[in-house]
């Protein structure tokens, strides 16, 4: 598998497992904007690189944080920016120092990995598939599982299913006691973004932390770029734990110039808009069961009938240069689960030609 990290997007593991050039892959397993960074990203990179390169950053990223405090007119003492979400979600875990996170299955795997490294212990909330792997507001087993963490991970939308949380569900979370963190690494894709988003309720609660991600809808994941939003206290506590110059100057500068860049969102849901829809449909023709999603990825099941493991589909793609994600990694789904990402049409239908042709491979030698 080429998850031995734990994450898609390893195009040199997958040079190693199947004899292509790094650069020769076309990757679905990573779910970055296939548009690229915005054009605003290259022409810094070209004109500013010897001063930003020559000089520390800002150690407070003030203008970055500024821009984003302007943009989601919140205070600029509610936001931390950091290396990439991963960092936030770490240090939010050791500053709430928690006894017990509750995580919803399947889930984001640093969830897991950072309530491990305070020595808290991790309490499985399962999800169902039967229900879409939507939480089920009635379930007392849910409940119950819940009330007996004192920190909760949410993904809104999920990793990697897709799914936005129910409103209904999310209000009675937030109305309990213990602290929330809430991943809305890809919720720029959604739809209704700001609706649906609570960075506002985030910057003045005691209790609930939200954290964003820039790498995956500005396509910048080699910048290392997010942000929390919480609490000033909280943010104050995290700032006092975090390593110093974590953001480097160019991912600053780059943040303060993508943010509210209003026709590169309008272009990503354009093509979101029609290319998500096609994908499913097409992956639904092949046999495939498809979560519904919000987001630029979709996870799906493998055909019914058929005795294969995604491991072994990913294979016999890795061949052909089309990486898929091996689902299965994500605990709480069995092997017959994998994902993909949304790219661009002519991506997406070799994606769907490389399919075909290796179920149809598979078959023939089962």
């Amino acid at each position: 598998m080429i998850e031995r990290f734990g994450h898609g997007g390893d195009i040199w593991t997958a040079a190693e497992l199947y004899g292509l050039d790094k650069n020769g892959f076309t990757d679905f397993s990573s779910n970055m904007n296939p548009l690229g960074p915005p054009a605003i990203a290259g022409r810094i990179i070209r004109e500013e690189w010897q001063r930003e390169l020559s000089r520390y950053p800002d150690p407070d990223c003030r203008e970055l944080r500024a821009r984003i405090a302007g943009e989601y007119d919140i205070p600029m003492e509610s936001i931390l920016a950091g290396n990439g979400a991963a960092e936030l979600i770490d240090l939010a875990v050791r500053a709430l120092a928690p006894h017990a996170v509750g995580l919803l299955r399947p889930c984001f795997a640093e969830y897991a990995k950072a309530a491990q490294r305070t020595g808290a212990a991790v309490i499985d909330i399962p999800l169902s598939p039967g229900n879409g792997f939507v939480p089920d507001s009635s379930s007392a087993e849910l409940w119950n599982a819940a009330g007996q963490a004192d920190v909760l991970f949410l993904g809104h939308p999920n990793n990697p299913t897709g799914q936005l949380l129910p409103e209904l569900f999310l209000e009675r979370i937030l109305a309990g006691t213990q602290s929330v963190i809430l991943d809305e690494a890809f919720i720029d894709f959604a739809r209704e973004e700001r609706r649906c988003s609570r960075i506002r309720q985030a910057a003045c609660s005691e209790k609930l932390f939200v954290v964003r991600s820039m790498t995956k809808f500005y396509t910048v994941p080699g910048l290392r770029l997010g942000f929390i939003v919480a609490h000033p206290g909280w943010i104050r506590r995290m700032k006092a734990l975090q390593v110093e110059w974590s953001v480097n100057g160019l991912a600053q500068r780059i943040g303060e110039a993508v943010i509210g860049d209003r026709q590169y969102e309008a272009a990503t849901r354009e093509w979101l808009g029609m290319e998500r829809p096609r994908l499913k449909s097409e992956l639904e023709g092949l046999g495939f069961h498809v979560t519904d999603s919000e987001t630029n990825y979709l996870l799906f099941r493998m055909p019914l009938g058929l005795n294969r493991t995604v491991q072994e589909l990913q294979q016999y793609m890795g061949r052909k240069g089309l990486l898929i994600r091996d689902a299965s990694a994500f605990p709480g789904l069995g092997p017959q689960y994998g994902r993909t990402a949304v790219r661009l049409a002519e991506d997406n239908r070799r994606l769907i030609a490389g399919l075909a042709a290796s179920l149809e491979e598979m078959r023939r030698e089962s």
